[in-house]
């Protein structure tokens, strides 16, 4: 027997989760696979930490989504370094903007966002990895361990960046690797951070600060590969010292509260994003570089807009609706890949005339109000 679904969505993480949440408003029918449903999270600090802009915090309030657990922070001004003078700052403030993004844990969001599902009527969470998929003229079918089969028009991979789904539809998928790790790690900091997030580029890394509540911040060290080895195994005093260090000391002594992880570098393009009753969301089809903290919001950017085109009704796997979708996205992530991959390209090269240029350029963006606005305005939605 196949039980009868008019969408199902693989992949419960950030956006999977949150896409079937903004389905909770519809009439459509609709399963979150995810054969590892988010644990009751504890009092201790997950070191997956991302930034969100304001218009992701908004829409996910808006869902019943941003609530406790969730432990987030405000970021309120940037303050970004070169590898020799250049220094680029925001402030929200003083742009009449309340905040330029949050801070919080992956757990938690994630947790969050299941706990406002359990109240929706047509929306199922069914903890199953999906076997195989059979691809049909109309509609879809889904094949579960324990016999089941789920029909669906249309199905939405959600599972990320080694994602499933793409593999199964043989979707092909572009790669470029950064030869890069992120370092993460959480910290106890000796000086208040103020809501300040904090960043320097150097040739060799790139590290963030990121504030969380009280005196904590969590950090992304995105790291030369001959470099990542030995700061992942470093005693937890040593890296601390290094990381305080290599910030110039800004928060005073740091304490580590999480283990460091690790975790490679790559952007992904998958060559198709959309195909009769098949979309690839977030990380699926897409993933940047971390040094702008836009990775998940492109997800949720992906999520709201999908969210928005569904809620007209109908046969939700059309493939004329999901096209426009494709469409109106790839030019946003296009653009945020082109301007990662030039910035890391752009402090990785050694020459001493680029070096002079980075830094200038950065020097010259702090000077210029109107594009200062015009960047904090774009990071904000």
């Amino acid at each position: 027997m196949v039980e009868r679904f008019d969408i199902l969505i693989v992949g419960g993480g950030l956006n999977g989760a949150a896409m079937a949440l903004a389905l909770g408003s519809t009439a459509y029918r609709v399963g979150l696979l995810d054969a590892n449903p988010p644990a009751i999270p504890g009092e201790r600090w997950d070191p997956r930490v991302y930034a969100y802009s304001p218009g992701n915090v908004a829409w996910l309030r808006s869902l019943g989504g941003w609530t406790a657990p969730v432990r987030a922070q405000a970021v309120h001004a940037m303050r970004i370094f070169g590898d020799d003078h250049g220094k680029l700052e925001f402030d929200g403030l003083e742009a009449g903007l309340p905040e330029l993004a949050w801070i919080a844990e992956n757990g938690h969001l994630q947790y969050a966002l299941w706990q406002a599902l359990a109240g929706l009527p047509n929306v199922e969470r069914i903890l199953a990895r999906p076997l195989a998929i059979h691809w049909g003229d109309r509609g879809h079918t889904l094949m579960l361990p324990d016999g089941r089969q789920l029909s669906a028009d249309l199905i939405i991979g959600a599972d990320g960046a080694h994602s499933w789904v793409r593999q199964q539809a043989g979707i092909a998928l572009d790669t470029d690797d950064y030869r890069q790790s992120g370092v993460v790690a959480n910290f106890e900091t000796e000086k208040p951070h103020r809501g300040i997030a904090w960043q320097w580029f150097r040739q060799e890394s790139v590290l963030a600060y990121l504030p969380l509540p009280g005196n904590r911040i969590s950090i992304v060290w995105s790291t030369r590969e001959e470099d990542v080895a030995e700061r992942v195994v470093m005693p937890a005093q040593d890296f601390a010292r290094a990381v305080a260090a290599a910030g110039h000391h800004v928060l005073g002594r740091l304490e580590c509260i999480t283990p460091q992880a690790a975790f490679p570098l790559k952007r992904r393009r998958a060559r198709e994003w959309v195909r009769p009753g098949l979309v690839l969301l977030g990380d699926a089809a897409h993933t940047v570089h971390p040094l702008a903290g836009q990775g998940v919001n492109l997800g949720f950017r992906d999520s709201r807009l999908l969210a928005d085109l569904l809620y007209k009704g109908g046969n939700p796997g059309e493939i004329g609706r999901l096209q426009a979708y494709a469409t109106r996205r790839m030019e946003d992530v296009a653009a945020m890949q082109a301007v990662t991959g030039q910035l890391k390209k752009l402090f990785n090269n050694p020459n001493p005339g680029l070096r002079w240029l980075r830094n200038a350029g950065l020097a010259l963006t702090d000077e210029t109000g109107w594009l200062k606005q015009a960047l904090m305005r774009h990071a904000i939605h």
